[in-house]
């Protein structure tokens, strides 16, 4: 491994992978991004990279991205928890990888960091929060999302099997900047620095700062063993308390309603059938609202000991989130 040596970034117009691309690029890498053409170029602003447009779906477009590359970071995914056609879903993020690992293969890539999630892990509790051996099956997962990124991830390490030199990551909840969509927890920062969110229930995420998903990318790359997967996250924290801290960045009173989730689906139902005649992704949905009758707790023991990863406190991914949307005019 050598500086200037060509890596490739899918997904690098997006949150995580203009992190990822950006630290690439900061430690002497020649980093060429995958983009559709259709994508906005405001994450890629600010470091030097080549483009290639394309679709990761298509295999000439990533057999042409992958040209004269010695490594790969797959970062792409479709990240929805809604849409009109679930499916649409996971065959994007399925259909998607296998292309992109299949171009990898026939290219002769020495070396694949893909990005897989802690959504194919069963979540777990602030007293026994789950690591990489808590896998789900696709039929347990909850949405289309979920699934998704199962299926994906058992096809990687199928391909792993095989010879495929690839190490997979699963990062939590990534906050920060350049949250460009945004995000599902993007969005609840805006909401809730916008004086949006008078209530929540009884949930919990694992928050970590996206430049430190981003590190853990490159230490993955260079110490994971192949066919390891290695959790990326930062801190357990409950939903309450993550609003807590928003509401004092934002100058705002933290909301002190606590709502059971029972009583929001027949909202989120109807938000979604809003959404089927607008195609606007609502705010709630019947899948997060699934999700959130669970903790999402994970443990980032295994990465900390074998690559050296640490991650900062989560409050300051909250705050420089905060900061990034305040600059975009996201916060009204």
């Amino acid at each position: 491994m050598t500086a200037r040596d060509t890596a490739l970034v899918t997904g690098a117009s997006g949150f995580v992978g203009s992190a990822v691309a950006r630290l690439l690029c900061a430690r002497g890498f020649d980093v060429r991004v995958l983009v559709r053409s259709a994508s906005p170029r405001a994450n890629l602003e600010g470091f030097a990279c080549s483009i290639a447009e394309g679709d990761m779906r298509e295999p000439a477009d990533m057999h042409a991205a992958l040209k004269g590359a010695r490594y790969l970071f797959h970062v792409a995914a479709d990240y929805r928890l809604w849409a009109k056609d679930p499916e649409e879903i996971v065959r994007n993020n399925l259909n998607g990888t296998r292309t992109v690992m299949e171009a990898a293969r026939d290219a002769g890539v020495e070396r694949i960091v893909y990005t897989s999630s802690v959504a194919t892990l069963r979540p777990g509790t602030a007293a026994l929060p789950s690591d990489e051996t808590a896998r789900l099956s696709a039929g347990e997962a909850i949405g289309a999302y979920k699934r998704s990124k199962v299926v994906a991830e058992r096809l990687v390490e199928q391909m792993v099997a095989d010879g495929l030199p690839a190490i997979i990551v699963n990062p939590s909840t990534p906050i920060g900047p350049r949250d460009i969509k945004p995000t599902p927890t993007g969005r609840i920062i805006v909401e809730a620095a916008s004086g949006r969110m008078p209530a929540f229930v009884d949930t919990g995420l694992n928050l970590v700062h996206v430049d430190d998903v981003a590190e853990g990318h490159l230490l993955a790359f260079e110490k994971g063993r192949i066919g390891s997967s290695y959790i990326l996250g930062g801190e357990n924290v409950s939903l309450k308390e993550m609003l807590r801290v928003i509401a004092g960045l934002a100058g705002r009173r933290p909301p002190r309603v606590q709502l059971p989730q029972a009583p929001l689906f027949p909202l989120a139902h109807a938000a979604e059938a809003i959404a089927r005649w607008t195609g606007k992704e609502p705010f709630l949905t019947v899948d997060a609202l699934k999700m959130s009758t669970h903790h999402m707790f994970f443990s980032s023991a295994k990465a900390q000991t074998e690559l050296g990863y640490h991650a900062r406190p989560y409050a300051e991914g909250l705050a420089d989130a905060l900061d990034w949307f305040l600059a975009a005019d996201a916060v009204r």
